[in-house]
């Protein structure tokens, strides 16, 4: 199989943000008298932000989720945005997909003042052909709809995309949309939980994967079958 699709998460993927998103929310949850550990937010990063609360505050009513939710946007864009930064390699993956004739879409849940920044900081925007967010879906991963709109947009079938995100959400979403995920450690998670989502293969950081997709030495129009 020969991919002609490359689909990326951002958040703890392209740019490492991922502490600061999880203490946004730890802090946010604590304003309101409900103390959750880091290690079991942890756990949910990059799971739906709904799904994620029913879990480590259920006795929260959907308008006190939904409120939490926007607080800890606010946490997030006054204290911490400012302070993340992308990972190393990027444009030159991007670049080196490009040449090789690849399309590339982003799929993400962010949205808003953090979608802009990151879109900013990465400075990819002219090599990515189609960016799907969470200004465009209901909700956010494992559902497979932010992916299956890349796909759609990509105008590829999805068994010729392959999806690179940083947690087990990422590869079961890809995995629920047809789509071939990879994974990265940089999120947190053990590589094992990636694979068991669904990952064909797991990564300590982005700048691997272009020797994954194209072999070490190889030209970047020679894309790897997987």
């Amino acid at each position: 199989m020969i991919f002609s699709g490359f689909i990326f998460d951002i958040e703890g993927t392209l740019v490492d943000c991922v502490p600061h998103t999880l203490k946004s929310l730890q802090e946010a949850l604590k304003e309101r008298g409900h103390a959750v550990s880091y290690e079991t937010l942890q756990l949910y990063s990059g799971l739906d932000g709904d799904e994620t609360l029913k879990l480590v505050a259920p006795s929260f009513k959907e308008d006190e989720r939904k409120q939490m939710l926007k607080d800890a946007g606010k946490y997030y864009e006054q204290s911490y945005l400012a302070s993340v930064r992308p990972f190393a390699g990027v444009r030159a993956l991007f670049t080196a997909i490009k040449q090789g004739g690849g399309a590339i879409a982003l799929a993400t849940d962010c949205k808003g003042a953090p979608l802009k920044v990151y879109r900013d900081l990465l400075g990819v925007d002219d090599l990515v052909d189609y960016i799907a967010c969470g200004d465009d879906i209901p909700k956010g991963k494992p559902d497979p709809a932010v992916i299956d709109l890349a796909v759609k947009k990509l105008g590829l079938p999805a068994g010729r995309c392959v999806m690179t995100g940083d947690t087990p959400y990422d590869c079961a979403a890809a995995a629920a949309a047809g789509v071939t995920a990879v994974g990265l450690l940089s999120g947190g998670f053990a590589r094992d939980a990636l694979l068991e989502a669904g990952a064909i293969d797991v990564l300590e950081q982005i700048t691997e994967l272009e020797g994954l997709l194209f072999g070490e030495d190889k030209d970047p129009r020679e894309t790897r079958h997987f």
